[in-house]
């Protein structure tokens, strides 16, 4: 065996050596360390974020009793991933990840800190929720584009299934159920609990960084290359992206798949009062269906891909979505419902983290920014499409005619994935 010398040494299995072996310390697994400071940092900040996504409406509606401005709040957060995804994907790619990530967390903190003064003062206008959400929105893109790209110099390639199960884990438990539960409850306490204690999260989160071991800047050009612009740096990425046959495949079909999971969040609530006659909890039964299902998928994918594959895993997010839209459709039935949207749930997470890892094995480093901004620009452009479409096919046919259409559409999907993605496109070699 080697002896221990001063400069780190990364094994196979992704242990970092360093000179402490040589005192009598184990060694440090600098894997599944920095894959439990990045799932911790997740959850905190996702549950924040549900946090604030249940909060900012909440307090808008305090002010306005129009819905166009109450909604108007809401889409502050998510406007900005098509408006600014493909431009934070260049800084992503020039520089150090994790002080982007500190960078996103001081935005976050100074929006949150500042409400909270102003509600403890003079009150909140709907003018300031808005520019608050705006920060929120732009510090999220930051921090979701940076912590995806940072995983695969924190953690080797054995473990990055791992993380990013976790990761996206953590993600749906913060957006989907603890965020918002723990808003609504901290809100009945007071406006001023409720972001005070947000601000801590995003704070503790922030210090939990300190504990990743390891570079995390991205390989950039050489230092006498020519300067190259921000327009030209963004194309580059697109470029990559849809060269690419799988990586392009994947991009279109996560697009059918977000315009019909918006079209069905949009139209759910509706066809839940109207042709089901759910109330609150049953509607609540229907959508936590959903989350478990997500929750499920990411406990499970390392165990789905070990039997079946990364495809068939990816494959199974097809047919698991396809139900989800297509029994509101067939049944009122609330637990053929409940099922198809478990499914959905089950599906979507397997896809997440099948389509994260291949993409951290087949994007170079220097690109990996450029490359999961333009790929979430895909998932979140498509989202808003599929909602406004559904209520426009709803109006003119019902609403479950609705529901077939994307149900029509998702199951066509099959035929594209199947012709571009085989296994050994996805599989690891």
């Amino acid at each position: 065996m080697a002896m221990a010398t001063s400069t780190p040494e990364r094994t196979e299995t992704g242990k970092s050596l360093s000179a402490s072996t040589s005192k009598g310390r184990p060694p440090v697994d600098r894997g599944r360390r920095n894959t439990a400071v990045l799932v911790g940092f997740t959850a905190v900040t996702n549950l924040a974020d549900g946090v604030m996504k249940m909060a900012l409406p909440l307090l808008a509606a305090q002010i306005t009793g129009s819905p166009t401005q109450v909604t108007a709040v809401s889409l502050t957060l998510t406007l900005p991933w098509l408006l600014v995804a493909l431009h934070i994907g260049v800084l992503v790619d020039r520089f150090d990840r994790r002080r982007l990530l500190w960078a996103a967390n001081g935005a976050r903190l100074a929006a949150v800190g500042w409400l909270s003064v102003l509600a403890a003062t003079d009150g909140v206008t709907l003018v300031q929720l808005l520019s608050a959400g705006a920060v929120l929105g732009v510090a999220d893109v930051l921090a979701s584009t940076s912590a995806s790209a940072l995983v695969p110099a924190a953690v080797p390639a054995a473990g990055r299934e791992r993380a990013n199960a976790w990761m996206a884990g953590a993600e749906t438990v913060g957006q989907e159920f603890a965020g918002p539960l723990t808003g609504g409850l901290l809100l009945a306490a007071g406006t001023g609990i409720a972001l005070g204690l947000t601000s801590a999260s995003y704070a503790l989160a922030a210090l939990a960084l300190l504990l990743l071991v390891g570079r995390f800047r991205a390989e950039g050009p050489a230092p006498d290359a020519a300067p190259v612009s921000v327009n030209s740096r963004i194309a580059e990425g697109l470029r990559f992206l849809w060269r690419d046959a799988v990586l392009r495949t994947l991009s279109l079909v996560v697009a059918v798949l977000a315009a019909v999971w918006g079209a069905w969040l949009a139209l759910l609530p509706l066809y839940a009062q109207q042709a089901m006659g759910l109330g609150p909890q049953q509607y609540g039964l229907v959508l936590s269906a959903l989350g478990i299902g997500g929750l499920v998928g990411a406990v499970t994918v390392t165990w789905v891909n070990r039997l079946l594959g990364a495809r068939c895993a990816m494959f199974a997010d097809l047919i698991g979505t396809t139900a989800m839209v297509a029994l509101p459709a067939l049944t009122t039935s609330l637990w053929a419902v409940a099922a198809g949207a478990f499914l959905g749930g089950m599906g979507g997470t397997l896809w997440t983290v099948n389509a994260r890892t291949i993409a951290q094995r087949k994007v170079p480093d220097g690109m990996l920014g450029r490359y999961d901004a333009a790929a979430r620009l895909f998932n979140f452009g498509a989202m808003p499409l599929g909602a406004a479409l559904v209520g426009l096919l709803a109006e003119l046919g019902g609403m479950r005619l609705a529901f077939a259409v994307f149900a029509v559409a998702t199951a066509a999907t099959p035929v594209l994935f199947l012709k571009n993605i085989t296994r050994s496109a996805v599989e690891p070699r």
